[in-house]
């Protein structure tokens, strides 16, 4: 029996559960296992959404396994199947990802990808046919732990609606990128090309809360600060056109360069019964192959714009993340509950 200390606090009366982040990863493991998933496949899903909420990033955390759960049961998502790893020359690593997750595959060639990366000055990944990506900036932040820069890419299906556009087009069509530091902290964004990601607006609207004007249309095209009518509707990108170029240029890079469905043409992820078939497109670049002292370098730079009110991506998640190395994370009970029921 996985085991957890129990504590409830007074904030709006919600109850929460702390877990150590070795037992939050114990509990989705055994979660994920529950519905069919081999062990490589709760390792990898588990690992991602503990080290998701351990980062303050709750929606793609344990909310988001509300969308993995019910994939698997419904054949969305395979639980069982292994990418299948293939190489094309000594940088470019290929992973069909056959319907499964798409964490395992970069799990699989980690190790390879940064090795390459350091033998090389570069290497890439490009993986289609999985489920959503997750938390992109995991990927990233990883490689940049182990001393590269990475520039991360992911596309799924069609949820926004850009200027000029009959219906939808693109998907929130992520982009990250990290980059090592010598102070010890990557500097990392993680961010979708529209106004916001779609997980943002269905935790509103199963909670009943409104969003800010901008991020979403209703079923007519009209804007709306109604999640419920946001669903029906399409999202927004950020910045009008020159968010829809971003799309558009992910999409090229995570769809068509990778072979993955266009978003126009993947399934539903959170309905029916085939994997949206997403694509990603991960490119490392070693620092020492193009300047000595990088990592000081930026280090610096980053202080100095730090002195000049320059927000620093990608900080406050990683502090969080030591927060939670020490002090364990805490997730609501009433979420807890619901995932169970799944």
């Amino acid at each position: 029996m996985l085991r957890t200390n129990i504590q409830a606090i007074p904030l709006n009366t919600t109850a929460y559960r702390r877990f150590t982040l070795d037992e939050a990863v114990d509990w989705v493991k055994h979660l994920c296992e529950s519905k069919g998933c081999s062990p490589a496949v709760a390792n990898s899903l588990a690992h991602a959404t503990v080290a998701a909420q351990a980062r303050g990033n709750q929606a793609v955390g344990f909310r988001h396994l509300a969308d993995y759960l019910p994939g698997f049961s419904s054949g969305r998502i395979n639980p069982c199947v292994e990418p299948r790893i293939s190489r094309a020359g000594a940088i470019i690593f290929k992973s069909d990802a056959q319907g499964g997750i798409a964490q395992l595959g970069v799990d699989r060639c980690f190790d390879s990808l940064c090795h390459a990366a350091h033998v090389n000055g570069m290497a890439t990944l490009s993986q289609c046919n999985s489920f959503t990506s997750g938390e992109l900036g995991d990927y990233t932040l990883r490689f940049a732990q182990a001393g590269l820069i990475a520039l991360a890419v992911a596309n799924g299906p069609a949820l926004v609606a850009v200027p000029g556009a009959r219906g939808k087009t693109y998907s929130t069509n992520p982009i990250s990128f990290a980059a090592p530091s010598a102070d010890g902290v990557p500097l990392l964004f993680d961010q979708a090309c529209s106004a916001t990601a779609f997980v943002n607006i269905a935790h509103a609207a199963s909670t009943g809360s409104g969003i800010p004007e901008g991020w979403a249309v209703d079923q007519y095209g009209n804007g709306t600060r109604d999640a419920l009518a946001a669903l029906s509707g399409a999202l927004l990108p950020f910045g009008g056109h020159r968010g829809a170029n971003l799309m558009l240029m992910v999409e090229v890079l995570a769809a068509g360069l990778t072979g993955a469905n266009w978003s126009l043409d993947a399934p539903a992820f959170n309905q029916g019964a085939q994997s949206p078939g997403c694509g990603l497109l991960i490119l490392l670049l070693a620092p020492t192959y193009f300047s000595e002292g990088f990592e000081q370098r930026l280090a610096n730079q980053m202080a100095r714009l730090t002195q000049m009110g320059v927000h620093r991506p990608g900080w406050e998640r990683q502090h969080a993340t030591v927060n939670a190395q020490n002090d364990g994370i805490r997730v609501s009970v009433g979420l807890l509950e619901q995932l169970s029921r799944l």
